[in-house]
């Protein structure tokens, strides 16, 4: 028995990284799924494709998570589509780092408003139907970055840390229609975007982890899967750090 069997998921920013992993191990458990990308025309095409091939229902919607009006003509159109929504999750997200003597103003608003007003968005979105349902996990990304923070990175950290605490308060209003709202913290994981790093600086960063290697985007589905699925029905309001160790 898959553990999304016949659950609908939408899953914000999913055309490559975190959120393609978290799309394609969904659907292998055979969750439908909605997912939204902002440019990325073509991956959303082929990634529609892919999980489609995988015997789930799956469309992607050209969505901007932070516009508000953008987010309500989403949800409607999601329930136009697939009838009902059970899993929500919040992965779309941006970087503009530099220290905060030289971040412009433009650069703090738009990394909160991407990052942190998307949640705020999507979750107002959705809570009308997952209330009439009485059901519904909510599953927001953080970082590590939101719990301790990092040297040139204010804006993201902010972002990040503003979302745990918009998560455990939005757990505590609609716990009682059981509708559970959770935080992922992931560490440092590897996708397209660190491979343009520098390799020693890779290499650095892989040997301070205690786990001695950077994560995946499937390890971060995987911490999604338990939290979305009926495993997780008495987990609510927590932040789960994926990190490999970093934080302990």
């Amino acid at each position: 028995m898959s553990l999304l069997q016949g659950k609908t998921a939408i899953i914000t920013g999913a055309s490559r990284g975190i959120g393609k992993g978290i799309a394609q191990i969904f659907a292998k458990q055979g969750a439908n799924v909605a997912f939204t990308y902002s440019s990325s025309v073509d991956a959303a095409k082929v990634l529609e494709e892919e999980l489609n091939a995988l015997g789930v229902k799956a469309i992607g919607y050209q969505s901007n998570a932070a516009d508000y009006e953008q987010a309500q003509t989403l949800i409607k159109n999601v329930l136009e589509d697939f009838g009902a929504i059970d899993i929500l999750v919040n992965n779309a997200g941006i970087t503009k780092d530099n220290l905060l003597m030289r971040m412009g103003e433009d650069d703090f608003d738009t990394v909160i408003e991407v990052n942190l007003k998307s949640v705020f968005n999507m979750t107002k979105a959705v809570q009308k139907t997952m209330l009439k349902q009485r059901k519904g996990s909510i599953i927001n990304m953080s970082s590590v970055v939101g719990v301790k923070g990092n040297a040139g990175q204010t804006n993201y950290a902010a972002s990040k840390a503003g979302i745990i605490g918009f998560s455990k308060s939005v757990a505590l209003e609609l716990g009682s229609r059981n509708i559970r709202t959770n935080v992922i913290a992931p560490g440092f994981i590897e996708t397209e975007m660190t491979g343009k790093l520098d390799e020693k600086v890779v290499e650095q960063w892989r040997k301070a982890i205690p786990l001695k290697r950077g994560g995946t985007p499937e390890d971060i589905a995987n911490a999604c899967v338990y939290l979305a699925s009926d495993l997780s029905a008495y987990v609510t309001g927590q932040v789960l750090n994926v990190d490999g160790g970093m934080l302990t």
